[in-house]
C-alpha cells in the first residue's frame, strides 16, 4: 500500500498546502467610498511574504490608516489623492468615471467598492480603453477585454516589483523558498518518474504513462491526474475538399 498522491493530499487542504500567515502585513484594499476627496501620504513602503509587490501603508487625514499594493514611482511621504475630484496622476485613486481614456491603471474593483481585485501583480497594469455610459472598457495585462461599472475605483500607474522574474534564481533552495511562501509544492515529481505504487503513471521499464493520459471528469482522487476531462486532444485533423467537375 503506497502513499497518497499529492493531487490527493493537496485536496486535504491541510497545512502544508497553505500559504504562512507569518510575514503578512494586512489586507490589500481600498478604504470605504466617501462622498468627498480625501487627502493621505505614504507612510511606509512594506514588503509582505508571497506577494510580488510592495505594500504602500498610507495614513489619511481623518486618521484612518490602510494598504494598498504600490505603484511603479510610489515614495515614502507621497501625498495621494482619494476621491472623483482627484487628478489622474501616479498613486491617485479614483473612479473610473473620472480617468481619462487611454490612462495606465492598476488595482482595480471589480465591484464599486470592494476595495480592489483585478491587476495586483508586481508589474502589470492596465488601460482604460473607452467609456460609454455608465461603463468603462478595460484591457488586461492579458490583452483580454472586460468591462466594468464607472463607479468601480483604480489607481494611476502600474504596479511597482517589475523585473522581479528577470533576476534568476541560481539555485533550488532560492526556489523552494519561493514557492513555500505561496504554499505551493517544490519540486515538483513527474508522474512518469514515481514508482507505480505512488501515481498511476508510475512504474514500468520505460518512463511512459502506460494509459490514456486522459481522465474522466468523475474519476477518483487517486486517478484524477494528467488531461481532467479534456475537450479534445492530439493532433488537429484537417478535412479537404475536393471539388469535382
Amino acid at each position: 500500500m503506497g502513499k497518497r498522491i499529492i493531487p490527493q493530499r493537496r485536496g486535504k487542504g491541510g497545512l502544508q498546502w497553505r500559504a504562512p500567515k507569518k510575514g503578512k502585513v494586512a489586507p490589500a484594499r481600498y478604504p470605504p467610498i466617501k462622498a468627498e476627496t480625501i487627502k493621505g501620504y505614504v507612510a511606509e513602503i512594506l514588503h509582505e511574504r508571497g506577494r510580488s509587490a510592495p505594500l504602500a501603508r498610507i495614513e489619511l487625514e481623518d486618521g484612518e490608516v490602510f494598504y494598498t499594493v504600490a505603484a511603479h514611482g510610489m515614495s515614502k511621504g507621497q501625498i495621494i489623492e482619494i476621491g472623483a475630484t482627484a487628478k489622474p496622476t501616479v498613486g491617485n485613486i479614483l473612479p473610473l468615471a473620472n480617468i481619462p481614456e487611454g490612462t495606465t491603471i492598476c488595482n482595480i474593483e471589480l465591484e464599486p467598492g470592494d476595495g480592489g481585485r483585478l491587476v495586483k501583480t508586481g508589474g502589470t497594469s492596465a488601460i482604460l480603453f473607452s467609456q460609454s455610459g455608465d461603463k468603462s472598457i478595460i484591457r488586461m495585462p492579458s490583452g483580454k477585454t472586460i468591462t466594468l461599472l464607472n463607479k468601480c475605483r483604480a489607481m494611476i500607474g502600474s504596479v511597482a516589483g517589475e523585473g522581479r522574474l528577470e533576476k534568476p534564481l541560481l539555485k533550488a533552495g532560492r526556489s523552494y523558498w519561493k514557492h513555500k511562501a505561496k504554499g505551493k509544492a517544490y519540486p515538483r515529481v513527474r508522474g512518469v518518474a514515481m514508482a507505480v505504487v505512488y501515481h498511476p503513471f508510475g512504474g514500468g521499464r520505460h518512463q511512459h504513462p502506460g494509459k490514456s493520459t486522459s481522465t474522466p471528469r468523475n474519476a477518483p482522487p487517486g486517478r484524477k491526474v494528467g488531461h481532467i476531462a479534456p475537450r479534445k486532444t492530439g493532433r488537429k485533423k484537417i478535412t479537404r475538399v475536393v471539388e469535382v467537375k
